[in-house]
């Protein structure tokens, strides 16, 4: 698998956001596109990374600063589960972060995605209290993850 950074409005990166946007409308009846506005993802330390299979598209993830210590993971999405493409995604965002000077990781999800929310748990994120938007939204889940 490669990850190669990209721009999130490249033709790949928007396919793979359209199929996550799609997926979490079904799961949670949310399609979360309402939580990111794509310009936040060009600035300066924010990321957005497409994962490739045999020159395919097979994945996405990004983050962007929430504060100079801690960046904030969106749109996070594998196209074909259980193959360790989130996983893959997941720990080479991280390594940006911390290559970028962040300290800390923190995410949202729904309560409802239970996938999400066990995948994350189990790549060492704990649960936090919501944060900002989500403070007061009983469906959001917060996690966060200390970066060594």
């Amino acid at each position: 698998m490669k990850i190669m950074e990209v721009s999130p409005f490249s033709e790949d990166a928007k396919m793979l956001m359209e199929e996550l946007s799609s997926t979490l409308e079904f799961l949670t009846g949310s399609s979360g596109q309402n939580s990111i506005q794509l310009v936040d993802l060009t600035k300066p330390n924010a990321k957005f990374v497409v994962a490739y299979e045999k020159g395919m598209p097979v994945g996405c993830g990004s983050f962007r600063p929430l504060t100079p210590d801690i960046a904030e993971i969106k749109r996070m999405y594998a196209k074909y589960p259980g193959q360790q493409i989130g996983k893959t995604i997941l720990l080479h965002l991280e390594a940006l972060a911390k290559k970028s000077g962040y300290k800390k990781i923190w995410l949202e999800t729904r309560v409802k995605n239970r996938n999400a929310v066990a995948f994350y748990q189990k790549n060492g994120y704990s649960k936090i209290e919501n944060y900002g938007k989500y403070e007061h939204i009983p469906e959001a889940i917060c996690f966060a993850k200390v970066l060594d």
